[in-house]
């Protein structure tokens, strides 16, 4: 199978003002800074990805969270399904909730197919994610999502499986609860066994999605 290009998307935060003497420097510094962090996710992607003809990929793996009901569940738990995963935290303002409507649209797109298809959206956020706040946040989307939050030694073992990047944003002078989050921004598709079959950037339509996910369904066993 061909090696698959994944384009990141970081989440920019604002930035706070800065000493008028020095602009274009801190321009210069910020452009370097959102460059190497770009550099960092792509790389962390394409290195698991296949190569021509090649086999297994090394992303994703074992899991121990909580969901929105407050059920402890493992990436067993979701074995017989495609799985539609996605990180992010509640509190994203357009990254997250974007990706999240554009998961929920390609099930739908798919008609009775999408049965077969569970979305879960894993927080990089857990201190603000609790089980409360999934249970409030995931329903906006579909009825299917499920919302996925642990401690932070958990989010951080899970998000190291998948090879995504994350951290909160560097914003001096906003309240402790008001932070943002940088974190790379793609969907993940594993098949009914856990095993990662591709990866979906920013930009792709629901329709894409959502016929790339039934040529995958369709295509031969093995």
């Amino acid at each position: 199978m061909a090696a698959r290009r994944a384009i990141v998307y970081i989440r920019r935060m604002p930035k706070p003002a800065q000493p008028r003497n020095t602009p274009l420097l801190v321009l210069m510094i910020a452009m370097v800074a959102v460059v190497a962090i770009a550099g960092v996710a792509i790389w962390r992607i394409t290195e698991s990805a296949p190569a021509a003809g090649g086999s297994a990929v090394n992303i994703g793996g074992p899991f121990t969270l909580t969901d929105q009901t407050g059920t402890t569940v493992t990436d067993k738990t979701y074995d017989g399904s495609y799985r539609l995963i996605y990180f992010g935290y509640t509190f994203c303002p357009d990254a997250c909730p974007t990706e999240l409507g554009v998961m929920a649209q390609a099930i739908e797109e798919m008609g009775p197919a999408g049965q077969k298809v569970q979305p879960i959206f894993i927080t990089i956020d857990p201190d603000r994610d609790t089980v409360q706040q999934l249970k409030t946040y995931v329903p906006l989307f579909d009825k299917r999502l499920v919302g996925l939050t642990g401690t932070p030694q958990q989010v951080a073992a899970v998000a190291k499986e998948y090879k995504v990047y994350y951290s909160k944003a560097d914003q001096p002078g906003v309240d402790a609860k008001s932070y943002g989050m940088n974190h790379s921004s793609f969907v993940y598709l594993m098949d009914p066994d856990g095993k990662f079959l591709t990866v979906f950037s920013s930009d792709t339509g629901s329709d894409k999605m959502a016929a790339e996910i039934k040529r995958y369904m369709d295509a031969p066993a093995g």
